[in-house]
């Protein structure tokens, strides 16, 4: 509070501080101004009256002006009428009525329902009114005629959306018509307390006779009487409107004009558009556009309010006002009273009178207290409490490195810094500026407590996670300063989408480290400071382009472009989900061979550990889950102290060794093909689980096809074909562009000649449109009509083959759709691998658990021929995809799942088995007689024991390592496993379990 106290001594002794009026909020229950942030915060949808009222016009007996007002209360404070001078305005003769009439020719329609209500006498525009007087509705302030008063003025803020066009001015109770009044004359400056015939209880004072000492709006219905037998009244009726209320009181806002201690920004602007300028804002265009035209048109700040609760106005003031003394610490305010000051507050200090030096008695506070919003413009010093101490430690830290707030705060918090940090030091207060937008419910309104527009936070976070709702907001125009429409499901399409996907890779690969550490006894050590160099083309793919997004990441956060880095984030998950992990899987799982296995799950743990620190300021919930488990195969000198958690490691360096941009390029092409070719099969129906007998890339580029032949096993394998073929010639497949029009874009711009035209564009040549392909447009029938403007596609006429063809990504693909039976039968297999592994999910298997698979067919129906050919051609094709024996013999006892699936039309029931027999070849040992030798501890399930080495074969045991076993030791298949030891459940992240050494782990499963 001392600070803001010297704050505002600054401005004072800098002569910036001046007291005036200004219209404003107000509550009349709780006697004070609002500011415009209180006054957002409590509309209620009201009926309120909306009343049309004649002023006979001086100059022009027998017509008078029309103006129309949903506040009839303020009619008795009529002091103008103001019209827009560029509008035309007319003469009119009322029929019903038999008046004559002046208002706005666009707001006839406001009055009167038909043409055939009114005859148009005159036209002329709005700047011929200027100055023309009229017969006042009141008698009350006819004495201010004389002066200036009761006259038509002139400003461009009167619009054509409501009213007439003649707006009535009360320069006592709204921000226009004091300011239109004040510049035309109407009325002084000082003269505010004659103007203003409400007290501070909103009831009238005693000059309006008619209505003395009744509230406002209970005045209304009066007042419309009043006008009635006066004659003055041409129309009331009723409008039903959004309304303030104090969001204390629940009470109807009404504005007012009160005094007011006003800060003159007015002299400040140049300085503050100098000091805009030196800032770098985020987007650029609020700064330039928003916020610029602000500061280009900003007024005196009115910093004063009404209340007992806030920060006391630091001025003692004589009675008569001439002499005021401004006190800018407690220091000076001890000085001047002679009494000990601790506390700030006005129950503290309002009582401390200063003793005048003009002969005036005793100076006394003045009862304001300031706006919060001059407190919030205050915070840089006051947080410090500069400059009474920490002025080395401001001085280090202003103008702070960046603020962000919402795109409202360019009215609010944004505009205060800029203010008092120009009065004060003639500099901005930031460096950096983050704009974001605003959120809205789904259906664009204010989200509203009372409406319940929303979702429930709490539960949507409960429901997806506080990741998914971080990442549906940072990837949303709000980040652009744009506004939202909040959607629940947009935050379930990142879980599903995003999340899931990510999370799959990450459990994909841990699964990986365990399967090496059970079935190869290898245990894998991470270490980022002496990395394996892996020579698959997919492994440096990944890992270039995962150095190419550190440096896009470090490049874009330094320049707080948050709206670039996540979308690129969200691409490359999508690359490493979609395209590295379900392109190296046989790798990954040790099927290839052990070195390629160990290579490729190097690779990935360097994605993804990379991957969950550029990722944690994002998503630091999941990046924490990920971390604590992948640290544990960190090698601990890499970590460095910083093992407890994510958020305390730096972010990853860019290696530029790392990318090779002509692999990028490689792969690139690589997923344009085989996209394109998935795109084909769609058309077709033809899924992927069906081979087919070969692709063909055309294209004339040389390095294109050569780049896709040098992927050629992935091409063929994602789009489970033959065989790749590349063709510079399209000529050979006969291959030609066709194209239609665009119906919606083209019969909307060119209407009749659409006709012609769509026939025009029928007729055009594979030559004509691969010119305009390049062109992106020609002239046909006299239009201009661009290649976006139609829907092209291709034809294929080839002996060879049936094909299809398309383009996407700049390259062209064609597949042959033709099928024998043998790939038919291919494709069965597939769909009952497909079935077996929907099974063992069903199950909750995991990989590691072993089973037999055993399938009953009933070979004798017709309808089954196909599928029995199928599963006894391609056992072993089966096996190969399921890794486990596959058999049509009779099922052993120990089924852990079995169901009728169907395929084709063909049902048959598959069996999965596990064989829990067969004791783990890992920690686990049975001992007929004796004990064993070394550290070991028991495990108990179901009155079931058995004893486990704690350095099985020489390895250090983990806790997951052992829950795997346990499930083997008891088929637990697809169980949850918790393990206790003495009270408490062993936790993941132990990595040191000789504690354990004589005694029992009992284990619960779920």
């Amino acid at each position: 509070m001392e600070s803001v106290w010297w704050v505002w001594s600054q401005l004072f002794a800098k002569g910036l501080v001046y007291r005036g009026y200004k219209v404003m909020p107000y509550s009349t229950a709780c006697n004070t101004p609002l500011s415009n942030f209180e006054v957002n915060q409590n509309y209620h949808d009201v009926t309120d009256p909306a009343v049309f009222v004649s002023f006979p016009i001086d100059q022009d007996p027998g017509f008078s002006f029309v103006a129309w007002t949903t506040t009839p209360w303020t009619l008795p404070s009529n002091l103008a009428l103001c019209a827009n001078p560029t509008e035309i305005y007319v003469k009119i003769l009322d029929k019903a009525r038999d008046q004559k009439f002046i208002l706005m020719e666009a707001r006839l329609c406001g009055l009167y329902k038909g043409e055939d209500e009114y005859e148009i006498l005159e036209k002329f525009p709005g700047n011929t009114l200027a100055g023309k007087t009229y017969t006042p509705l009141f008698p009350y302030m006819e004495h201010m005629k004389a002066t200036g008063a009761f006259k038509v003025c002139l400003d461009k803020y009167v619009t054509r959306d409501a009213g007439t066009g003649m707006v009535h001015q009360a320069p006592a109770f709204g921000e226009d018509d004091y300011r239109v009044c004040l510049a035309n004359g109407v009325f002084k400056k000082g003269q505010e307390p004659d103007i203003c015939p409400v007290d501070p209880t909103g009831k009238f004072l005693s000059i309006v006779t008619d209505f003395n000492g009744m509230y406002v709006k209970d005045a209304d219905k009066h007042i419309i009487k009043k006008l009635k037998e006066g004659g003055r009244m041409v129309h009331a009726g009723t409008i039903n409107h959004s309304y303030p209320f104090c969001w204390r009181s629940d009470t109807p806002l009404i504005y007012r004009v009160i005094p007011s201690w006003f800060i003159k920004v007015t002299d400040l602007r140049d300085k503050l558009l100098a000091n805009n300028d030196k800032c770098y804002w985020v987007p650029e265009f609020v700064k330039e556009k928003r916020f610029k035209n602000w500061l280009a048109d900003c007024r005196d700040w009115s910093v004063s309010r009404s209340r007992y609760w806030g920060t006391p106005i630091p001025l003692w003031m004589s009675d008569d006002g001439e002499e005021i003394v401004c006190v800018g610490s407690i220091k000076e305010l001890e000085d001047l009273t002679g009494e000990k000051v601790t506390d700030l507050h006005r129950e503290s200090i309002d009582h401390l009178t200063i003793p005048s030096k003009c002969g005036k008695g005793v100076l006394k506070r003045v009862p304001e207290v300031f706006d919060c919003w001059f407190e919030s413009g205050s915070m840089p010093y006051a947080q410090q409490h500069y400059p009474f101490e920490n002025v080395s430690q401001f001085d280090a830290k202003f103008p702070a490195e960046f603020i962000a707030e919402g795109v409202d705060q360019t009215r609010g918090w944004f505009y205060t810094l800029l203010v008092l940090a120009t009065a004060l030091f003639d500099k901005p207060p930031y460096k950096n500026l983050i704009v974001t937008g605003l959120v809205l419910a789904a259906d664009g309104k204010k989200m509203s407590k009372r409406l319940k527009n929303y979702p429930d936070p709490t539960q949507v976070m409960d429901k997806y996670g506080a990741d998914s709702l971080r990442l549906y907001l940072i990837d949303s125009p709000v980040v652009r300063a744009d506004t939202l429409r909040f959607k629940e499901e947009g935050v379930k399409d990142v879980l599903k989408d995003v999340l899931l996907p990510w999370f799959n890779a990450y459990r994909f690969l841990v699964q990986n480290i365990i399967r090496l550490d059970k079935e190869d006894g290898i245990k894998f050590v991470y270490n980022e400071n002496n990395p394996v160099l892996s020579n698959n083309v997919m492994d440096k793919w990944i890992l270039s382009y995962t150095h190419t997004l550190i440096n896009f990441v470090k490049v874009e956060m330094a320049a707080y472009r948050l709206y670039t880095v996540v979308p690129r984030l969200l691409q490359f998950i999508e690359n490493l989900t979609n395209w590295y992990v379900r392109l190296n899987r046989s790798r990954l799982r040790g099927e290839v061979d052990l070195e390629e296995c160990q290579a490729s799950v190097q690779s990935l743990f360097s994605v993804l550990f990379t991957m969950i620190r550029l990722m944690a300021p994002f998503t630091p919930f999941i990046t924490e889950m990920m971390y604590q488990n992948l640290y544990q195969s960190i090698d601990s000198s890499m970590i460095k102290g910083a093992s407890d958690s994510i958020h305390y490691m730096m972010l990853p360096n860019y290696d530029p060794k790392m990318v090779d941009q002509e692999i990028e390029r490689r792969v690139s092409v690589m997923q344009a093909v085989i996209e394109t070719g998935r795109v084909l099969r769609d058309r077709n129906t033809l899924p992927i689980k069906y081979p087919l007998k070969e692709v063909v890339l055309v294209d004339a580029d040389p390095a294109t096809l050569t780049d896709a032949q040098s992927l050629e096993s992935y091409i063929v394998s994602e789009l489970n074909v033959k065989k790749l073929t590349v063709s510079s010639d399209k000529q050979k497949y006969d291959v030609k562009l066709t194209a239609r029009p665009n119906h919606m874009i083209l019969g909307k711009r060119l209407k009749k000649d659409f006709k012609p035209v769509s026939a025009a564009i029928a007729k055009l040549t594979d030559d004509e449109l691969t010119e305009m392909k390049e062109s992106g447009k020609r002239e046909i029938l006299g239009h201009t009509i661009g290649f976006d403007e139609l829907h092209v596609g291709y034809e294929v006429k080839s002996e060879s083959g049936s094909y299809a063809a398309a383009s996407m990504h700049n390259v062209l693909v064609l597949l042959d759709l033709t099928t024998d039976q043998e790939m038919m039968d291919e494709g069965l297999a597939r769909e009952v691998i497909n079935r077996i592994q929907k099974l063992r999910k069903k199950a909750k298997l995991v990989p590691t658990d072993k089973i037999s698979i055993f399938y009953e067919i009933d070979s004798k129906k017709k309808d089954n021929e196909d599928m029995s050919r199928a599963v006894r051609n391609y056992q072993d094709f089966i096996e190969t995809g399921v890794k486990s024996p596959f058999s049509g013999e009779p099922a052993h006892e120990n089924v852990i799942i079995s169901e009728e699936v169907e395929v084709k039309g063909c049902k048959f029931q598959l069996i999965l088995c596990g064989d829990v027999k067969k004791s783990s070849s890992g920690p686990v040992t049975q001992w007929p007689q004796g004990r064993p030798t070394g550290k070991y501890f028991t495990v108990t399930h179901n009155s079931i024991s058995r004893e486990i080495l704690l350095q099985p074969n020489g390895h250090q045991l983990t806790v997951m390592r052992l829950q795997n076993e346990v499930k083997a030791m008891f088929g637990l298949f697809g169980r949850t496993v918790i393990l206790n030891f003495n009270g408490s459940a062993l936790k993941c992240t132990t990595r040191d379990l000789t504690y354990l050494d004589g005694g029992t782990v009992t284990v619960i499963s779920a």
